[in-house]
């Protein structure tokens, strides 16, 4: 059987930021395979539209009959359709295959410049007509009710009057005005809490119809899409870099991706402590206080973003053991050495700390290791000692320490901390240095 996709109809953003670049990557986010009709090609970028290129008539309506010829899209939206022929064309394609859309009734760009001919506004209210959904923002809204929106009861009326034209369901997004949308079907309204967030806003309407099309797909009524929509398109642009000199374009896959590299995080720390677990000769290494793994995401900037074993990893009846989960922020000492580190060099994201020896030191320099040290009488008052310490470390070492080490102070146990690429990398050093200092003990 063949498996779903999402159809997106719209021009082509050169920038990367909107139309149907967006909708691909917001479909894909999401869990859908993208297929794309273009009906335009823009020369854009972050500071606006330089020209537009409408694609032919017949070679939009050969791209719809290419991909509903093979794939099976359960649900489309439109986005930039330029002409009125284009949109006749489209609506027959629809219908045709029988496929539900929604529609963004994209008339200008964010940036700046015209994506709809005059002449073509009659011809998108046909379109609207047939759609499940229609979404525009303010400035779109007026322009095809003839309603001047200024606050929520505005908004009301227009999604009245585009009722009146047949369509399913009305969403009149707020991004213009306080950041509240407002849904309308069959009669009932809802408004969708929002506020307006600091972030880029290129591509904003197409990421949101999009996210609401991949929602409605998944079975989700028009108010439940149009929330969870709101919340993508609301991270989408907290996300937002800046890539070019103008209005910084949404980043749909940025959650996505931190999300994945989170569990990456949790995984590679388990790995580690199991590696560890395994052999029982390394508990030697294991300080009076207890050792702790850490490793971070890439970029991270808190405590937060590093992971370690709540309860911290101790000696149990001669073998390591680790006590308590494995989370995010629940090494302090060690999360502090791995953030330190990263301001020095971001692919130095993990550390663990073992006990202090003369054979545990030499054991480094056997392994060819870069040590540095630091001594806990030159700390300054009220700083962190693993803040500083491996601060102070990196900044007198000729190379990058991959082993820091002090002797102590009163009430204080000297300490070697081990670091390195990923929680794993370091273990397998631990486990190494503890071969040399006693022997081969697997």
């Amino acid at each position: 059987m063949k498996k779903p996709s999402l159809l997106t109809i719209a021009g082509s953003d050169s920038g990367g930021g909107a139309g149907l670049q967006a909708d691909i990557k917001t479909f894909a986010a999401h869990r859908f395979h993208g297929v794309s009709v273009i009906t335009a090609v823009t020369s854009q970028n972050t500071l606006g539209v330089q020209s537009i290129f409408p694609i032919e008539c017949g070679v939009v309506v050969d791209q719809l009959e290419s991909v509903c010829s093979d794939f099976e899209p359960c649900f489309a939206k439109t986005g930039v359709l330029y002409s009125p022929e284009t949109i006749e064309a489209v609506r027959y394609c629809l219908g045709k295959y029988d496929i539900p859309f929604v529609v963004d009734p994209v008339m200008s760009a964010e940036a700046g410049g015209r994506l709809l001919t005059k002449d073509a506004l009659s011809a998108l209210e046909s379109l609207i007509r047939d759609a499940s959904v229609v979404t525009p923002n303010k400035f779109e809204a007026e322009e095809l009710t003839g309603i001047s929106i200024k606050s929520l009861d505005d908004a009301r009326a227009a999604a009245l009057k585009l009722s009146e034209t047949g369509v399913g369901g009305v969403i009149i997004t707020g991004g213009h005005l306080d950041g509240r949308d407002v849904v309308l079907k069959e009669g009932v309204f809802e408004v969708v809490d929002g506020r307006l967030i600091d972030g880029g806003t290129h591509g904003a309407g197409c990421t949101y119809s999009a996210a609401l099309t991949a929602n409605m797909a998944l079975g989700n009524d028009i108010f439940m899409a149009a929330r969870a929509a709101k919340r993508f398109v609301c991270e989408a642009i907290a996300s937002s870099r800046e890539v070019g000199s103008g209005v910084r374009p949404v980043a749909q896959l940025d959650r996505l991706n931190e999300e994945a590299e989170r569990f990456k995080v949790l995984e590679n720390v388990s790995q580690s402590v199991r590696r560890l677990e395994e052999c029982g000769t390394s508990a030697a290494l294991l300080p009076e206080v207890g050792s702790n793994i850490a490793m971070a995401v890439p970029g991270a900037s808190s405590l937060r973003d590093v992971a370690g074993v709540e309860g911290r990893i101790i000696r149990l009846h001669g073998r390591p053991q680790s006590v308590g989960c494995i989370a995010f922020g629940a090494s302090s000492h060690v999360g502090r050495i791995v953030l330190a580190a990263m301001k020095f060099d971001q692919s130095l994201r993990a550390a663990m700390n073992v006990c202090y020896s003369p054979k545990i030191l030499d054991a480094c320099n056997r392994l060819g290791l870069h040590v540095a040290s630091f001594s806990r009488k030159d700390e300054p008052r009220g700083e962190r000692t693993m803040e500083w310490g491996t601060t102070h470390a990196f900044r007198h070492a000729p190379h990058a320490p991959e082993v820091i080490y002090d002797t102590g102070g009163i009430g204080k146990e000297a300490m070697v901390r081990l670091v390195g690429c990923d929680a794993l990398h370091v273990v397998e050093r631990a486990v190494a240095i503890a071969r040399i200092v006693g022997g081969n003990f697997e």
